[in-house]
């Protein structure tokens, strides 16, 4: 089975959908249900859509989803800590509160969830994390902000969660896009063909994930064709 956070749309959806058709069980979660249920129905036919409305941003949120999923007792096979908010802005003049939003919605849901299930993993000596991270994670931009620090934060994650998965045979892979068409760019006044889609990064975390068990991807840094926006 493969879990996935912030799955209703965008990068998310796009790897649920690329994971179920392939006939593999999925458990997700986001905070909007109407659109789960929109994506449990129209992947059905392919695989088991197991849909849970949360939060991330919220710890309890966190803990009420992971509880939820080990209720299934299926194997934990693949997770994608996918939930993300990006809001631009300078350090020195974001809204009060940006850090702290974004910081937990990003970061500290990725920290939470991975906990929760990797134990599984490390029982059944086999897994794959995915940190939906971004090119933010290793460089500075103007109006990145607190989005840029969270991201960064993702990455030293993935590389000390990496090392610490190592003996137990859990692989660990930081994907790192540069723009990709998703409601985080809406109202931009720029053509769809100028940004990456978000089955591209599916194709990246499908390929990478059906490696033999003696590779791991350990970074994945993708740009639109014409560099970064």
């Amino acid at each position: 089975m493969i879990v996935v956070t912030g799955g209703s749309k965008g990068i998310g959806r796009a790897i649920v959908e690329k994971f179920a058709k392939d006939g593999v069980d999925v458990a997700v979660c986001a905070r909007n249900l109407e659109s789960l249920q929109e994506l449990k129905d129209q992947l059905s036919q392919y695989a088991e859509i197991h849909i849970f409305q949360a939060d991330v941003s919220k710890k309890e949120e966190c803990q009420k989803f992971i509880e939820e999923v080990k209720s299934l007792q299926k194997p934990i096979d693949i997770l994608v800590n996918n939930a993300g908010v990006f809001v631009p802005g300078a350090i020195y003049e974001e809204e009060e509160g940006a850090f702290e939003m974004m910081m937990q919605t990003n970061m500290y849901s990725t920290y939470y969830i991975t906990r929760g299930f990797v134990h599984q993993m490390m029982e059944n000596k086999k897994g794959h994390i995915f940190n939906i991270a971004s090119v933010a994670s290793f460089m500075a931009y103007t109006n990145g902000g607190s989005y840029a620090i969270s991201k960064h934060a993702m990455l030293g994650f993935s590389k000390c969660l990496r090392e610490e998965m190592k003996p137990h045979n859990i692989k660990v892979t930081s994907v790192m896009p540069g723009a990709t068409f998703t409601a985080s760019w809406a109202g931009v006044d720029l053509p769809e063909d100028r940004f990456m889609k978000s089955l591209d990064i599916a194709d990246l975390v499908y390929s990478a994930y059906n490696l033999s068990n003696s590779a791991c991807v350990e970074d994945i840094i993708v740009r639109p064709q014409l560099g970064d926006i």
